[in-house]
């Protein structure tokens, strides 16, 4: 049978709805919203730059609008109640909704046996596992501690190097996970039965196929319609695994093969919605599953985008921190924001809009700039 033709529209609208854009943004948001974009997206990426804000929390501002912060932090660093994240690595470093921890108890495992790419890491694994065992003893007796505290301690053993690489071995290896973070965004570590709920801890392990085909079918409801390569690269999968979770899902019909001009061979997720419109504003992080990939962003959108974060000031072409706005089905401009908390400035360094943008663009950007200097908590967009 031939695979279904869908059309670049329509695959954008498809891609758009499966991530949340083109429903009404709510008069309120409740922990409940917050809950339902982490479920769609599956995670927020964790980024440490904090020119604006930091890109955690920004895909639920894109997609619901100003909310309160602290119903976020409480969710993700919150008493074990109230936890409804933990953090690991998934895409990249990430927040993840609490019942992805068994399909992720597979690297865990790996991690543990020094499968890791960092040499230094894969140490804590081999030879230097005493050193970490030790550490994590500490931790279940003294309590939660950051990579600081063991590095400032001056008495006995612990006069040793490698602290923090140990502890994110732990992490890696499932070991410790993260209590809560600090000023500075500093990861405090502790045993995960501390930290996570018994009924999350207590969920039966997948085996490793069955795990990567549940990943596998999160990253294709939060995508829509995506390529191999997009499927495989939501949660960091090797092309093998991915390329077997594939197959499998395909065969029970949660993945339908699909055709899309311009795009590689893709794959429609069964329960895809195929909007006729959207219509939307957002401002969207550089760290947005929407736009991290970047070139699915160019096949969806027609839209370039790289971030300059770590290019040289004199050689960025568009500015340090730049999100694109998207308005309806389109990315129309892309402008560089700063948050001067001291002045109370959202600053605008730099509005770029892109060729064919709407005539109302403009209009609706400076809307979008006021909503996002109001959920900052910041007077005024200055430019």
């Amino acid at each position: 049978m031939e695979p279904d033709r869908i059309s670049p529209a329509a695959a954008r609208r498809i891609a758009l709805a499966a991530q949340g854009f083109g429903a009404r943004r709510p008069d309120h948001v409740s922990p409940v919203h917050l809950r339902r974009t982490l479920d769609r997206l599956a995670l927020h990426q964790i980024d440490s730059v904090n020119v604006l804000a930091r890109a955690h929390y920004l895909p639920a501002f894109s997609r619901l609008g100003g909310y309160d912060r602290d119903l976020f932090d409480k969710a993700a660093w919150g008493a074990r109640s109230q936890r409804r994240m933990f953090e690991y690595w998934a895409h990249e470093a990430s927040l993840l909704p609490l019942d992805l921890h068994p399909l992720l108890r597979w690297r865990m495992a790996r991690a543990d046996r020094g499968l890791l790419r960092s040499e230094a890491m894969r140490r804590f694994a081999t030879e230097r596992r005493p050193e970490a065992m030790a550490l994590l003893a500490r931790i279940r007796s003294e309590g939660a501690m950051a990579a600081s505290d063991v590095e400032s301690s001056r008495t006995g053993w612990w006069e040793w190097s490698g602290a923090k690489t140990a502890l994110e071995w732990l992490f890696y290896a499932g070991h410790v996970t993260t209590a809560t973070r600090r000023r500075g965004f500093e990861r405090v570590y502790d045993v995960p039965e501390r930290v996570l709920p018994s009924a999350v801890l207590d969920l039966p392990t997948l085996d490793e196929a069955s795990a990567h085909a549940a990943l596998v079918e999160r990253a294709g409801r939060a995508l829509g319609i995506a390529t191999a390569g997009e499927l495989r690269d939501y949660f960091r999968l090797t092309p093998a695994d991915a390329s077997a979770a594939i197959a499998r899902l395909v065969e029970e019909g949660v993945l339908r093969p699909v055709t899309v001009e311009g795009w590689p061979a893709a794959y429609l997720h069964h329960a895809a919605k195929r909007p006729r419109r959207i219509e939307t504003q957002a401002l969207l992080a550089p760290f947005d599953p929407l736009i991290w990939e970047r070139a699915r962003t160019e096949r969806l959108f027609g839209f370039r985008y790289r971030i300059e974060i770590y290019v040289p000031a004199e050689k960025r072409r568009w500015g340090y921190y730049v999100l694109p706005f998207l308005l309806n089905e389109q990315i129309v401009a892309r402008v560089d924001l700063k948050a001067d908390r001291d002045g109370g400035r959202l600053l605008v360094r730099a509005c770029h809009t892109e060729p064919g943008a709407l005539g109302t663009a403009m209009d609706r950007l400076e809307d979008e700039l006021q909503t996002m200097a109001t959920w900052l908590g910041l007077d005024v967009v200055a430019r």
